[in-house]
């Protein structure tokens, strides 16, 4: 018959290979997100920037579909945003676009 103390001391002992597997997984699970934490934020500008790009690009085109449609050039961009040519003359990042940033 075994003894309870050899049960006792089995059983403690066994429990350390889970441990050190447990270990490990989480250095790994640490490793892949030190690797894609920077990644995502990095994208997380891009995107960004490529959002207010299409913004500006948008608002162009509607500047030149006013003047095809009207004759006249815009006074202001506003007009564009009154008139219905543009929802919002913002880019995601929440700075407002001018006539300036267009180019025209």
């Amino acid at each position: 018959m075994v003894s309870s103390s050899f049960v006792y001391f089995r059983k403690k002992y066994m429990l350390i290979p889970l441990v050190i597997e447990m270990m490990i997984v989480l250095v790994i699970i640490s490793i892949l997100l030190l690797i894609a934490v920077p990644n995502l934020a990095k994208n997380q500008s891009m995107a960004s920037e490529k959002g207010c790009e299409a913004t500006k690009d948008l608002i162009k085109a509607q500047y030149f579909a006013y003047e095809i449609d009207t004759g006249n050039k815009p006074e202001s961009l506003s007009v564009l945003e009154d008139q219905k040519y543009v929802d919002t003359l913002k880019c995601p990042d929440g700075s407002t676009v001018t006539l300036n940033d267009l180019g025209l």
